[in-house]
This record gives structure tokens, sequence and C-alpha cells, in this order.
């Protein structure tokens, strides 16, 4: 950390030094945030708990006591930022920006690591824009919940940030965008555990356009997403190792709303998903066939409903309530094995109260959430999940922040 400020005062001497020159202008910005969080229970999570997904399975030991029914807590600080917003020359007849951010959540439990958020670049003119660089997924979008749970929303809620090149054209009202995106951070899951093998061995970029309508207040629109993936290139079998050609191409499908407007948040939006691990949905794709002679396999995606609602009111108090409901929707072929995310469980609905406290500058929070997960077995005529029983947590979450 100390080394990451040390630079980042070098580049405002830097850019001090000559900013007039290159017409150049540039503010930083950034938070200090403080989380504490209590669980009820084990459950599916990333960076030791501060991305909460939903509660694991029960699971019984010799004397019929379930392993994962086991309280957890933690406070961190990793989620504080550091970021810089570039204002450059025309270029083209565009005007042009540049957004670099960084935090200190690290991956996987590896905290207080510096982690790239956002790196582009953005060309505007007077209808349309060119984004290129790293940022929000089109799938996350301009529509999210404001909830003090860092992960947004998610598994009811697309989260990711990818690379992309990303077109936008704004008719009145109207507004058309079309986006290319690849994997870094948040990766598709596959015969290889989590990895961007997939979408790299592929040579086809994910693919979505998007339509929405905008005023002062309302934001509505619906975009469709394309990823088609190539599990493995190699296949054993028994002591023989054969080339293959495999892929696995899925179209997913959302819709969303936003009004922001007289101290009311209101958002909502649904998600129809095909093999959208890669933004931290459940689900993935399963095996139909596997040819005997070389071992290769076609596929069919596992397919997901997520729904989500935000309603948030007031200004320095601010009470808000999220609801979500995801429900496996299984195959449309026989599937043998499974890759995917929670590819056992059948549905997930979570509900979530909270109280904040604003100022300029400050934000001070607290969040109860209650979440339960329906685990069963696989019916592999249809791929969805049968026999089912719940597993529930409790999640409570402090935080405290201080914005500049």
């Amino acid at each position: 950390m100390k080394r990451l400020f040390v630079y980042a005062f070098a580049l405002l001497f830097i850019f001090g030094a000559d900013a007039q020159e290159k017409k150049i202008s540039y503010k930083f910005y950034g938070q200090v945030r403080n989380d504490l969080f209590y669980n009820s229970r084990s459950n599916e999570e990333s960076v030791d708990g501060i991305f909460y997904m939903y509660p694991k399975d029960r699971v019984y030991d010799e004397l019929g006591k379930d392993l994962n029914a086991t309280a957890n807590s933690n406070f961190y600080s990793v989620y504080s930022r550091l970021g810089a917003d570039v204002a450059g020359p025309e270029l083209w007849g565009a005007k042009t920006s540049a957004k670099i951010e960084a935090d200190f959540r690290g991956t996987g439990t590896t905290l207080s690591v510096v982690r790239l958020r956002h790196a582009y670049i953005n060309l505007a003119w007077e209808k349309n824009s060119l984004l290129i660089g790293q940022t929000w997924s089109p799938l996350y979008g301009d529509v999210a919940p404001q909830i003090l749970n860092l992960n947004m929303g998610a598994p009811f809620q697309p989260f990711s940030r990818a690379p992309q090149v990303r077109f936008q054209r704004n008719e009145g009202k109207m507004r058309f965008t079309a986006a290319l995106l690849w994997q870094s951070q948040y990766l598709s899951q596959g015969p290889a555990g989590k990895s961007n093998i997939y979408i790299k061995n592929s040579c086809i970029p994910e693919m979505f356009v998007g339509l929405d309508y905008k005023t002062p207040a309302w934001l509505v629109g619906a975009g469709i997403d394309m990823i088609s993936l190539v599990p493995r290139t190699q296949a054993n079998v028994g002591e023989k190792v054969y080339k293959v050609d495999e892929r696995i191409t899925s179209l997913s499908y959302e819709v969303h709303m936003k009004y922001n407007a007289n101290k009311w948040y209101v958002a909502a939006k649904s998600t129809l998903g095909s093999n959208l691990t890669h933004v931290s949905m459940l689900g993935g794709y399963g095996v139909t066939n596997v040819d005997n002679a070389t071992g290769e396999q076609k596929y069919t995606p596992i397919r997901n409903s997520a729904s989500w609602i935000n309603v948030v009111y007031g200004k320095t108090w601010r009470p808000g309530l999220f609801f979500g409901y995801m429900k496996n929707l299984g195959t449309s072929k026989d599937v043998s094995t499974l890759y995917g995310i929670g590819t056992n469980v059948d549905r997930i609905m979570s509900g979530t109260a909270e109280l904040t406290y604003n100022l300029p500058n400050w934000k001070f929070g607290c969040e109860y959430n209650y979440t339960s997960a329906w685990y069963g077995k696989l019916n592999h005529s249809n791929g969805k999940i049968i026999d089912t029983h719940s597993a529930g947590n409790n999640r409570v979450v402090l935080t405290g922040m201080f914005m500049f």
C-alpha cells in the first residue's frame, strides 16, 4: 500500500508538471472502507467471506451434526480504493478521457493485494462513444442494487468487470450498446475449473447488444448476450490422447429498470441466463454425448432465471429493502457430467433490510440479510434438481466509509 501511494504522488507530480502543455486534466478519488460481517453458517464465497454468495449445503457427521452449521465473522479494509479520472485533448473530433482504479481485495484468500478494477480509455463524439479497456460488464450495466453487501446482489445480479471494446450511440432518449468482451479476473467454469482458457481457445469474444430508454429519472432497457467457449482441445481415451473439436455456445437475455428521483431509488432486473458463471451467477453446462473412439464431448447449457428488486428512500437516513430469487430451469437435453457453479442448487431466495446514514464524504450503515438455498440431486433427463432440502444463513454487515 505504501508503495502504491508513492506511485500516486509521483504521477501527480508528473501530471502537474506538464498538464497544461498537453491539455490534460485529472482528478484523484477514492474511499477508505471498513466492513465487519457475521454469518450464522458456512457459505459459498470468495476472498475470505468478503464476496458472499449463498449458504452451503447441509453435510452431516457420524452423529448427525451439520458440519456447515458453523458461525463465522471477520473485519476487513481491503475494499478501500484509489482511482484517477483523466480528461485529454480532442482526438479525431472526439473528447477523450481515461480511468484507472484499484483496490486491495486480491484474489482467493490473498488479501491486501493491489487489484485492478477499471482501466480504460473513452472517445466521445456528439452521439457516439467508443470505450476500450476494462470496466463493468454490460450485463451489470447501469442498473445495480444499492446495498452494503459487496456482492452487489450476486448471484441474482450479474457481477463482473471485463476487458472489452464497447460502442454506444445516443438518439434522443434512446441508447444503443454493442460490446465485445474477454475475461481477466472473472472467469468461466469448465473441465479444468475456473479459467480463461475456454474463451481464449474459442477465438470468439463474448458479444452483447442492448437498448435503453433514458430520462433524468428513468432508465428502462434490455440486452442479449452470447458466449461461445471451447471446453477442451484434447481428450484421453485410455492411454491414448486425441485432439478434439468442442464448443458450447449459449444466449442469455436480461431486462432492467431504474427510477431515481424525489429521494426514491427503485431498481429491478431479470436475467434468463445460460452459462453465465463468469459474471458471478449460478449455472454452467452439461455433457450430452461422448464419442467412444476419440472422447470428444458435446454440451448443452444449464438455464437459470434470476430476478431482484431494490427499494431505497431518503437522503441522510436511507432505509432500503432488497429481494432476490434464482431458479434452476435445467437443460434442453439429457446430461451426464456437469461443469459450473451451484449445479446441485434448485433455487435461492434472499431478503435484505438495511439502514444507512449519509453525509458529504461519509457513509455508515447496518444491513441484515437472510438467504436460503435449496439443494437436491440431478435429474439427468432434464438437468433439473429434485428431492430438495434447504439451508439458510443469517448475515449482518456493519460498514463505515470515507469517500474523497
